[in-house]
């Protein structure tokens, strides 16, 4: 563990840089991210970061902590560099009594420097406070990414068709691991985020209460393991995601996407979930076009900003 300070700011707010969290600063930060998830209607941090503020030490995660008089944790950023094109990814959060003093700043202004001024950054759901400070920062919009949804109680979709020769079946944990992390890399070779998770990666999520293995559904073709579709409920909320589906490329191209797509929504709507929700690329405009004929209309949608190349 690392604990370099960053310098003090105003009443007495000073901040910290560390490659891994104790157990109890962890859980102040992830209390710090739920409070003001219930302000801003959504997490500032996604489920990854959520997941590396965990667990120890990860390679190329820093995280940033801003502290108040009291030692109370009142900002937090995560920066995490283990793309080897792009530039580092953020995402950062202050505590919704604290906002308005300059604290996003400072977070931020932290970030390009521990980043060497080549910074992805975040703002999930886009609210106009943090395309103020993505601005102020000078970075510039790059990415949008949709959150769209649709209800499930009227769900009428067509018998799942699948290619010749392919069959479907529920994940075995332990058992298909090393198969589908393969699977899901060659599917998501072009997207970083996704296509490089690994064995911790897939551990922290079967560790989470919310997962299932009857309803992450795997697609196989004389033994190999040629697609999948896991979804996810997000009971609270009364929702069911489409959390990821991924034909590997020789697959692809003969409906088994779409197929995969309608299994798991049906699995869901039987699992008496009323709303459908997915994440997807606005530029990726083939997968937007399938989804909003499946009824999706977008939801809400997160931004990313980057500084100039």
């Amino acid at each position: 563990m690392t604990d370099a300070a960053q310098g003090t700011g105003p009443a007495g707010r000073d901040m910290q840089v560390r490659e891994a969290l104790t157990p109890d600063v962890a859980g102040a930060v992830l209390e710090l991210i739920e409070t003001a998830a219930r302000t801003d209607g959504q997490p500032a941090v996604s489920e990854q970061g959520r997941l590396q503020v965990r667990g120890g030490q990860r390679e190329g995660v820093k995280h940033v902590l801003l502290r108040a008089e009291g030692d109370r944790i009142v900002g937090y950023a995560q920066l995490e560099d283990t793309d080897p094109v792009e530039a580092p990814a953020a995402e950062l959060v202050v505590h919704p009594e604290f906002r308005g003093h300059g604290l996003g700043r400072r977070l931020g202004g932290a970030l390009l420097e521990q980043s060497g001024r080549r910074l992805r950054l975040w703002a999930h759901g886009g609210h106009p406070a943090a395309r103020h400070l993505a601005q102020t920062l000078g970075l510039t919009l790059f990415r949008e990414l949709r959150q769209m949804r649709r209800p499930l109680a009227d769900l009428d979709l067509a018998e799942p068709v699948l290619p010749a020769g392919v069959t479907v079946r529920t994940f075995q944990p332990g058992t298909d691991d090393a198969a589908w992390l393969a699977a899901n890399a060659a599917a998501f070779a072009h997207h970083p985020e996704q296509g490089s998770l690994t064995q911790r990666d897939l551990d922290d999520r079967k560790a989470q209460p919310w997962f299932d293995p009857k309803g992450f559904f795997l697609a196989e073709k004389q033994g190999e393991l040629v697609g999948f579709h896991w979804t996810k409920k997000h009971a609270e909320e009364g929702l069911g995601e489409v959390y990821v589906v991924g034909v590997r490329p020789e697959a692809q191209g003969g409906g088994l996407g779409k197929a995969l797509t309608a299994i798991g929504l049906r699995h869901l709507a039987a699992e008496g979930m009323p709303t459908a929700m997915l994440y997807v690329d606005a530029d990726n405009v083939p997968a937007v076009t399938v989804y909003e004929r499946l009824g999706f209309v977008t939801h809400e949608t997160d931004l990313m900003y980057r500084t100039e190349l």
